[in-house]
């Protein structure tokens, strides 16, 4: 049969949303959080998502991230109407394409921070499986402790650690599948000005030299303006663009 042009593969959107809404009863009526939100990201797109809070931001990363059903509308990760997935597929395909981080980190505190890596392939995979492939899952885990700096503290628990570290590991977690997309929900927002920029840093280096694909909710301006697009969301619908950043 035909191949597609590259050209036009590159061009199918890693994350797609279409006419999204999210409510939620209360007591005789609904509250409407979300009001058909439309949304694409390309590969390697760094897009900023900014608003205050209530404003709907960490429910739509909770939708596009497949944590969490949209009342109506579609999402396409890598393609797929993830939605009409049965369970399970869906699972997987969350698994293998979405990495997350959060504003406070999520580490379990009773593992080390190389064990905190391993998590998720010890969840993705059955145990028996895991206990066969630990040696490489150690491995990588290692190679993504070292890639986000943190490998002298593998063997340190979140109590040892301190908030940028934590994040660091968090990040070295969600990079564990090898996902092409990386949602961020604050992921500064816990940490001092200077240990901030060294996250936004890595964040940048993980974009621009390995092609992460990013979606991340900040009130920082100054990650704001360091992504390729911004986003102002406003009572559960999405500005395009924030002009007055450009000014700044």
């Amino acid at each position: 049969g035909s191949t597609v042009p590259s050209g036009q593969l590159r061009t199918e959107p890693v994350l797609a949303c279409a006419g999204v809404r999210r409510s939620f009863p209360v007591g005789e009526r609904r509250l409407e959080i979300l009001h058909g939100i439309n949304l694409e990201l390309r590969a390697g797109e760094r897009l900023a998502l900014m608003g205050t809070s209530g404003a709907g931001k960490t429910t739509l990363l909770h939708i596009l991230g497949l944590l969490d059903r949209p009342t109506e509308g579609s999402v396409y990760v890598a393609g797929q109407d993830a939605w009409s997935l049965s369970a399970r597929r869906r699972a997987n395909l969350r698994n293998e394409k979405i990495g997350f981080v959060f504003q406070f980190y999520h580490l379990l505190p009773e593992l080390s921070a190389i064990e905190n890596v391993l998590a998720p392939t010890m969840i993705g995979k059955s145990a028996w499986n895991f206990f066969r492939h630990r040696k490489e899952a150690k491995r990588r885990a290692e190679a993504m402790l070292d890639r986000v700096g943190l490998l002298h503290r593998a063997t340190h628990k979140p109590a040892e650690m301190s908030g940028g570290e934590m994040q660091r590991a968090a990040i070295a977690r969600a990079l564990m599948t090898d996902p092409t997309l990386l949602l961020a929900d604050e992921p500064t927002g816990n940490l001092d000005t200077e240990t901030g920029h060294e996250i936004l840093k890595l964040l940048t280096e993980l974009n621009q030299d390995d092609g992460l694909t990013i979606l991340m909710i900040t009130h920082d301006d100054s990650i704001a303006e360091s992504a390729d697009r911004c986003h102002r969301m406003l009572d559960g619908q999405l500005q395009q663009g924030m002009p007055e950043l450009l000014i700044a």
